[in-house]
């Protein structure tokens, strides 16, 4: 285990971290093609940090346009270690009033033209994904929040729908019966590939609105979006400087395991294995194929 690299993901308005030292924006290639923009790395105090604009700068990629194999291979070639992603959301549950903040732990994904894993024909792989974010991060992260005063809640499932027009009121419903907490267009594929690259992951998700199930709030508009989002950027921005001096894991591992997550994932018998797949899966697989990655 090397050092502690934080990633952040934000799409949301977050795209600029105060007190970001040495930054500089960089551009990483990647074998599945065009990151979402080039990455900002620098030091935030003593820790390492990289970030991306999840919808580039400007927004101007669709959740449907995500790159999201490439973003999280970047992710890896840049030697990040933990993920950080955050974003906009709807919530489905009263006590989730837009500003608050929340800790993701499951999701249900209802996308549909994404694709969402680096494995395939030629090299299959089947990743755990029962419990799809880091256990140890989510902690690191609740105590960033209160001692930054922050208004969240630990805990919740993320349906992830395709987008982008915003939910029918039947469907807006049909999630709420289903338990779901807060409704989204970008955490998937992003969680499980970040699990299959076994990287920390955590999906914060930031509540703009009630969706259009509440019958006390008008529905969902980009301008009402837009006024919380604006509110709950600049306490992203607050929770990532709080976040950054506690990650770094000192060489240890993570106990969840998420860092090792293939070691018993690849199905395919070595002599079976396609040589450019391989090749592709340097940075992602490299720790279990051998190709050097650390």
């Amino acid at each position: 285990m090397g050092e502690t690299v934080l990633g952040v993901i934000g799409g949301s308005g977050v795209y600029d971290i105060d007190g970001l030292e040495d930054a500089r924006w960089i551009k990483v290639d990647t074998p599945w093609g065009s990151p979402s923009d080039e990455f900002l790395q620098g030091t935030l105090g003593d820790q390492k940090l990289v970030f991306l604009p999840r919808h580039g700068r400007g927004h101007h990629i669709s959740p449907t346009g995500l790159n999201a194999r490439a973003n999280i291979d970047a992710m890896k070639r840049l030697g990040v270690t933990d993920i950080l992603s955050v974003g906009a959301v709807g919530s489905l549950k009263e006590n989730l009033s837009p500003g608050m903040f929340v800790l993701v732990d499951q999701y249900i994904d209802r996308s549909h033209l994404r694709t969402k894993s680096f494995f395939g024909d030629g090299l299959v792989a089947h990743v755990s994904l029962a419990h799809p974010t880091c256990p140890r991060l989510t902690d690191l992260i609740e105590t960033a929040l209160q001692n930054e005063d922050i208004a969240y809640h630990r805990g919740g499932t993320y349906l992830v729908m395709e987008g982008p027009q915003f939910s029918t009121y039947a469907e807006s419903q049909l999630y709420r019966s289903w338990g779901c907490d807060v409704i989204g267009m970008t955490a998937m594929p992003e969680a499980r590939l970040a699990r299959e690259a076994e990287i920390c992951y955590v999906t914060v998700a930031m509540v703009t609105d009630y969706d259009c199930w509440h019958d006390g709030h008008d529905n969902v508009t980009v301008e009402s979006i837009l006024k919380v989002l604006h509110a709950n950027a600049d306490n992203a921005r607050q929770l990532v400087r709080a976040l950054a001096p506690s990650v770094d894991r000192h060489g240890e591992l993570c106990y969840a395991g998420c860092d090792r997550a293939l070691d018993n994932a690849l199905i395919t018998a070595p002599e079976k294995r396609d040589p450019e797949l391989i090749a592709r899966l340097d940075a992602v697989a490299g720790r279990v194929l051998g190709s050097g990655a650390d």
